[in-house]
Order: structure tokens, then sequence, then C-alpha cells
């Protein structure tokens, strides 16, 4: 019978560490902290923003009745001079004391000059402009603004300004001074009795000296930080730069360069009573953008007060109350620390104890608790840890050792086998009959691949193998047969592949108890005749790479080690000159990728083929590009075999 009441299960270690210290801290930020300072700091801010708009307002409606000021006393110096041109238009000598004195009279005005239609005065030439320039307060008169083959009728200013009929501002220009000065002009038309227009009075504001005079800093250096200062800019109807506290940007630049085409366009209508404010990026800094429009010239005023001015006030506000803050996280500090201290005293005593462990002293003694908290499951973890160490790192002593005396060994081995292989390509540089090079790359530290050749009277004795198995006993054996080889091609009379190959498999059958066997390939090139005399015990057929590729006919012997008495069949064949030997173990055709897909004879075969094609037959470029090639193809594969590749070329 099933009880009525299910009986609640015990937690070993009830009281919740985490969650005292939690509350006790959160608890008192909480009461200190909050939504108060953040009201504060955003109250602060609105306060302060309105009263840089009503400050940025006065002061950019005052600087915009300054440029007024300053326009106007360029448009009425035009205007009224305009009737002392027309009415001495048949004295061409009287314009150069007109324009001299339009300029002495008005201070704003840096250069003033007529320019008059072509050939309207025959005896001055086809052009004529008396023109007048002023220079550090000095008038210079030009006898003609056209001396320095100036042909003013090419511009558009000039065609626009004939065309128009009526006075204007034009674009801004930069003079053709050595200084290239920023200005810009009104054009007024100069009429005759018929009412033609037969010259254009230009008066040229300098927009450098208007900028110093509206600006409260220029910059002329190469650096300009849009952050650090309020500032203003001024532009004409298209955006073009009039004033700007970075000089170099006047004329040269296009406000549309530095805030949207939506600014651009809520300026473009503004007059002296119209104003504007928005909040925008400008050059990536936030500002607040105030613009008033300068009336009879469509041209804008603008001020940009950084965002940081503005918030200026409330970062002093928002420190005293961080300070504030400061003093509450003291008075929590004073009073949570004691109960901290108590709560985390254990817990310094297993990091004591754990500093212990981690220099190696696993048996260090654990402190005693009384609480059944999480502390203490903790604790009797660490003891676990401690014991679990304790035989891990005893063990991983053991296995350590006995690694690095295999790896030792390995790597003794490895260099023991690469020693015994020739390593010096080309092996024989005063030669220009022969070319060798060969690779080997072993499945593991060693391998059971091998080749050799050395000449001896006019004979390349070579041979490649391929040993079963791989490691350690297919190194062992894969030696013995390397040093048999020397040994029996060197003392044999007459130089024939099968008394090697046959003395080799007799060598090697002997005692051969553990049943290995090494495939190999033994030839005997003559280097004066070309003749080859092979014998091929169980080996990968070489290619010929000459005019055409072909596969090199070999009989089916068995491999070496695997039948004492077998009779082995010498072959032999001529060979064109040039022609390349190209030979291998089955770790080119069967290598593998991740998919298990076999590099293949094919491709072994397309591969010789693309390099007969392009000419590309000396041996060193036919064991790279099928390095390349079988490597490209297993990829991330691990290799599965040796890899041997070997190529004689006769010349």
């Amino acid at each position: 019978m099933r009880p009525f009441f299910k009986k609640k299960q015990t937690n070993a270690y009830p009281r919740s560490f985490a969650k005292r210290l939690t509350w006790r801290i959160m608890l008192r930020m909480i009461i200190i902290m909050g939504v108060p300072v953040f009201l504060l700091f955003w109250l602060t801010y609105a306060i302060v923003a309105l009263g840089a708009l009503g400050i940025s307002e006065r002061i950019l409606k005052g600087k915009s009745e300054q440029v007024k000021g300053i326009t106007s006393d360029l448009y009425m110096a035009a205007i009224n001079t305009a009737p002392f041109i027309e009415e001495d238009l048949d004295k061409p000598d009287r314009m150069y004391e007109i324009i001299n004195r339009i300029v002495k009279l008005n201070p704003y005005i840096r250069s003033s000059g007529i320019y008059f239609i072509e050939n309207y005065y025959p005896q001055k030439g086809r052009l004529f402009a008396p023109y007048a320039l002023r220079r550090d307060s000095i008038i210079k008169e030009s006898q003609d603004a056209t001396d320095l083959g100036y042909d003013y009728l090419k511009d558009e200013w000039f065609k626009e300004a004939i065309s128009r009929g009526e006075g204007y501002w034009a674009k801004s220009f930069l003079d053709n001074d050595s200084a290239k000065t920023p200005l810009v002009s009104y054009l007024l038309p100069i009429r005759d009795r018929q009412h033609r227009t037969v010259a254009i009075l230009g008066v040229d504001l300098s927009l450098s000296w208007l900028n110093e005079e509206i600006q409260p800093f220029v910059s002329h250096s190469k650096e300009w930080d849009p952050d650090k200062k309020a500032y203003y800019f001024m532009t004409d109807s298209t955006g073009t730069l009039l004033a700007h506290p970075y000089a170099k940007r006047i004329v040269n630049e296009n406000i549309l360069s530095y805030v949207d085409k939506e600014v651009h366009e809520n300026l473009g209508s503004l007059t002296i009573e119209d104003s504007r404010e928005d909040e925008r990026v400008v050059e990536g800094v936030e500002a607040l953008v105030c613009s008033q429009g300068v009336t009879n010239s469509g041209w804008t005023i603008s001020m940009v007060l950084p965002k940081f001015y503005i918030n200026v006030a409330g970062y002093v506000i928002a420190g005293i109350a961080i300070m504030f803050i400061l003093i509450g996280l003291l008075v929590v500090y004073f009073f949570g620390r004691r109960s901290i201290k108590k709560a985390v005293n254990p817990l310094k005593q297993l990091a004591t104890t754990a500093d212990e462990v981690a220099k190696g002293n696993f048996k260090t003694e654990l402190p005693a608790l009384k609480s059944r908290d999480e502390i203490h499951h903790l604790r009797d973890s660490f003891a676990q840890m401690q014991q679990s160490l304790t035989r891990y790192v005893e063990d991983l002593r053991t296995a350590t050792a006995q690694k690095a005396t295999i790896e030792n060994e390995m790597k003794v081995a490895h260099n023991i086998q690469m020693s015994m292989l020739p390593k010096t390509f080309p092996p024989y540089p005063e030669r220009h009959d022969l070319d060798i090079y060969g690779t080997l790359t072993p499945a593991k530290g060693v391998g059971g691949d091998l080749f050799d050749f050395y000449i001896r009277d006019e004979q390349l004795f070579f041979c490649i193998g391929d040993v079963s198995g791989k490691g350690i006993p297919a190194s062992l054996f894969m030696a013995v047969t390397r040093s048999l080889f020397r040994n029996i091609s060197q003392h044999i009379t007459e130089p024939n592949p099968v008394h090697i190959v046959s003395a080799l498999n007799q060598a090697q059958s002997e005692g051969n108890d553990t049943n290995m066997f090494v495939t190999l390939f033994v030839g005997v090139l003559d280097l004066k005749t070309g003749k080859l005399n092979y014998c091929n015990a169980g080996h990968c057929s070489p290619l010929l790479l000459g005019s055409e590729v072909s596969l090199l006919p070999c009989e089916c012997n068995l491999p070496i080690g695997a039948y004492a008495h077998f009779n082995f069949k010498l072959q032999e064949t001529t060979l064109e000159r040039p022609t390349t030997i190209f030979l291998y173990t089955d770790g080119l055709n069967e290598a593998e990728n991740i998919n298990q897909d076999r590099f293949g004879d094919h491709r072994v075969m397309d591969i010789a083929k693309s390099l007969v094609a392009n000419g590309q037959q000396e041996p060193l470029q036919v064991i790279r590009h099928m390095s390349d090639a079988v490597h490209t193809f297993v990829g991330t594969a691990e290799q599965s075999d040796d890899l041997t590749l070997l190529a004689i070329q006769i010349k």
C-alpha cells in the first residue's frame, strides 16, 4: 500500500550562500542608487539645451546682420558706381580712375574690375578690363586684367552675367594669384545709351577676410578637430562653403559632404527673419545646428554647437551625484564587509588549499566546515579532486616517460632511415646527360619505402621498393633491403638486374618468420647507349615520359621475400633521348581523400600526359607536379601509406 504522504527529499546543502551574499549587497545598492540620478541628469540637459537654443539664435541673428551689412555695402558700391561708368563709356582711360576709386572708398572690397565685351574699344584691342586690387591696405593698379593673357570671354561667369542682364551674387571661386584667395563677386551689367549690355562690373569680396570677421577662431593647419569647439559656417544656395573655421574648405568643399541632404534643403530658403534648429551628426559629432538666412544674397549662416557643451552641466551634476553614490557605496562597503568577510572566510581557506594543490602538494589538508551549504559541497568536491589528481598525475608521469622514450627512438630511427637515402639533388651536377630527383614521405615517423641509385662504369644502378606494412618493422626490413641492394650490385661482375633481385630474394627469404616482403623495381641504365635492363619484383610499372607517355612493360614477378626459389625474368628496352623514367610506390595511386576515393592510375597518367604536352619533363618538375596533385586530392585526410617518387631523365 502506498503512503498517503510522500516524504520530502532532504537537501544536503539547504542554505544558499550565493543568495544570501547577493541580497545583502543588492538591497543597499537599490536603496542608494536608482531613478533619481537619471531624472536629474535629464532635466538638467533639457534646461541647458533650451538656454543654448536661445543664445544661439541671438548670436546667429547678429552674425547674419553683420554679413548683411558687408554684402549691402558691396551691393551699394556697385550700384552707385555703375552710372559713372555708363556716363564715361566714351572715355576708356577714365575707367582706371573709376575702378581705383571704388576699391579705395570701400574697405570691404578686395578687388574690382570692368570687363568689356569683345572689341568694344578697338583702339584698346580685342579685350579691355581695367582692374584694381587691394593688397596690404595698398591699392595696386593694373593696366588691364588681360595683361597676363587672361581671356574672360571664355569664362562661364562672364557669359552668365551677360545673359542675365541684372546684378547678382556669382559663385565663389579661387583667385589666380599665388595665394589662391577665395573670393565671391557681385556682378552688375553696364549698359550704353541704347540699353545694350557692353560690360560687367565685378566687385570681389575676400572670403578669407569675411571668415575671420565672423569666426571666433580660424585654423590654417592640416588638422581639423570638429568636436573641440563651437563654430560657424556659411554656405551659398548650392551648399558651397563660404566660411568655415577650417580655412582650406572654403570654396573647395560642399556642406553636403558633412551633413545630410535634408539639412541642406532646410537651409536653402531661410531669410533673415527665419531660423531653424536641428540635432544632427556633423563630421561624426553629434551637435545642435542653428541656421539663419542672409537676405539679398541667398546665403545661409549656421552655428554648430557640439552636444558635449550642452551636456557639460549635466556632467557636473552627474559628477556630484556620483560623489554621493560613492559615499553611499562606502557606507555599504563598511557595513557589508563584515558579513561578507565572515561568509567568504571558508572560501579563502579553500583558495589557500587550491594554491598548494596547484604547486603539486595534493595531500594538503582541507579546512573543517560546520555549515551545510554550497561551500561545504565545494570542500567535499575538492577532497575528491585531490584523490583523482593524485592518481592521474602518477599515471601521466608513467605514460609521459614511456611516450618520450618512444618518440626519441622514433626520431633516431627516422634520422637513420633518411640518412640511408640519397639526399643531394642534383646528384651528378657535372653530368649533362643525366638528371635525377626523388622524395620519400613516410606515413609515420619511419616507413618501409626505399629508393637508391649510383653510377658504376657508366652504368646507372637504381631501385625503388615498398615493404609490406608500416612503422618500425617495415623500416628495418627496408634498411636491410637497401643495404643488400648496394652490396650485391657493387660486387656482381655482370650488371644484370635479375642477379641482384634473385640474390636479394634469397637473402630476405631466409629466416623470414614475420612473412614480410618487399615489392622492388631494379634497373641498370647504360648512359652511353640508353639501353635499360630491368627486373620488376611485384612493383608498380614505371612511366616513360618521352615524345609521349607510355607504361614500361613489366613481367608479373613475385615480391622479394615471398618465395626463395622464384625465377625472376629479365627485361630490356632502349630509351630515346630525352626520356624521363617516373617510378613511384602505391602511396601515390592508392592515396585516399576523406571520402575514401583513390587517386588512381588514371590521374597519374593524365598528369604525366599534361607534363609532356607542356614540355615539363625535368625530374624536379615531374616530382613537384605529382606531389602537389596528390596532396591537393587528399586534402585534410590522414596519409595512409608511405609516398615515394623517383624521376630519372636521360638526355
